[in-house]
């Protein structure tokens, strides 16, 4: 499966250009992280209930590298 183009997003100068979920600034990255902490996904769509995370997790799968790139950029800030 290819995540949906409508379900995922960059844009410049929002989140400093990572994947989000469309329309928001929730970053494939966050969801990544969260979930990598033990943070189920019934626990995600409690915090975050207007998300579909089969799109992000998807994604994920196809851009491993650059998500786990994220995560370390942005743990050492």
């Amino acid at each position: 499966m290819i995540a949906s183009v409508d379900a995922l997003q960059k844009t410049p100068g929002v989140m400093g250009g990572e994947a989000c979920i469309r329309e928001s600034r929730i970053t494939v990255w966050i969801l990544v992280g969260y979930r990598e902490l033990g943070m189920s996904n019934a626990r995600l769509l409690e915090a975050y209930p207007s998300l579909s995370l089969q799109d992000a997790w998807e994604y994920y799968r196809q851009h491993t590298s650059e998500i786990d790139k994220a995560i370390r950029r942005n743990e050492a800030d």
